[in-house]
Order: structure tokens, then sequence, then C-alpha cells
């Protein structure tokens, strides 16, 4: 009984406010279920399929004409930064990376992908700024944070004192 209780009161505070049952259950969107979703870019795919096969070059340039497209995409913007650092092109990739906090300064993937790049630059400091950053934004751990920690643990671990 306290179930049901419980159910009719969360269906009827949702109905109110404005929420589909479906819709809470699905994020709380409000959206209706017409709305088509939006078609991915296929540069983006094909960048990301060059970054698997690590070939930085050929992934730049996709990458590059995602974001000339949307400029408001947090993700292809850390791909983006993720190719360019990998190529070896560290200030592009701080300005990438920069770029996708700018947008999405949760962005747990960018947040890792810029410490790493903070450590290739040899700057502990703001790779452990990251760090911290990541702990305020994964509540029980998340792979970022647990990547990060690793790569800093690993920096130290080579760096003499």
């Amino acid at each position: 009984m306290k179930t049901m209780t419980r159910f009719a009161v969360i269906s009827a505070l949702a109905l109110g406010l404005g929420f589909s049952m479906p819709a809470l259950a699905m994020g709380g969107s409000s959206a209706p279920a017409t709305a088509e979703p939006a078609k991915a870019d296929p540069n983006l795919d094909a960048g990301k399929k060059a970054i698997d096969a690590k070939n930085w070059a050929a992934a730049i340039p996709l990458l590059e004409s995602v974001v000339a497209k949307d400029a408001k995409n947090a993700d292809a913007y850390n791909w983006l930064g993720f190719a360019q650092r990998n190529n070896g092109n560290l200030p592009a990739a701080f300005d990438a990376y920069g770029k996708a906090l700018a947008i999405d300064p949760k962005h747990r993937g960018a947040h890792e992908y810029l410490g790493e790049a903070y450590l290739k630059a040899n700057d502990l400091p703001k790779a452990e700024e990251q760090l911290k950053k990541l702990d305020g934004l994964c509540s029980f751990g998340c792979a970022e944070y647990t990547e990060l920690k690793t790569k800093i643990a690993a920096y130290k671990a080579a760096k003499p004192s």
C-alpha cells in the first residue's frame, strides 16, 4: 500500500509540474514524443574512428569541421583537444578543452583530458586542479577521476623528487 501511495504522490507531483510519467522515468524531459532526435554529424563518428585508429592527423580536420558547424558541441571540442594533444599540439589542445569547458563546465571527459595535457606540459599543480574538479563532479567516483588520478600517480613516480 505504501508503494502505491508513493507512486500516486509522485505521479500527482509530476503531472502538476507538467511532466508525463514516461518523461519523468527518462530523466524528466517534457519534450513531446514526436520530437525527432538530432542527427549526429558523420564527421564526428569518422573523427572518433580516426582517434580509435590513433590517426590523429586524420581526426583533427574531421573534428574541426564538426565544431565549425556546431560551435556549441562540447563533445566535439573535447575529442578535438584529445586528437590535438596526441598529435603533439598542446596549445591547440588547451584551446579545444577550454572551449569544451566553456560550453559545459561539468564535462568530465574534458577535465580529465585537460589534466592529462597539463601533465604532458609538466604542470602538475594544474593537473591536480583538474583532479580536484573531477572529485567535486563525481559524487561516488567516476572513470575520469580514477584515470586522471592514476596518470598523476604515474607522473609523480616517474619524476625524481
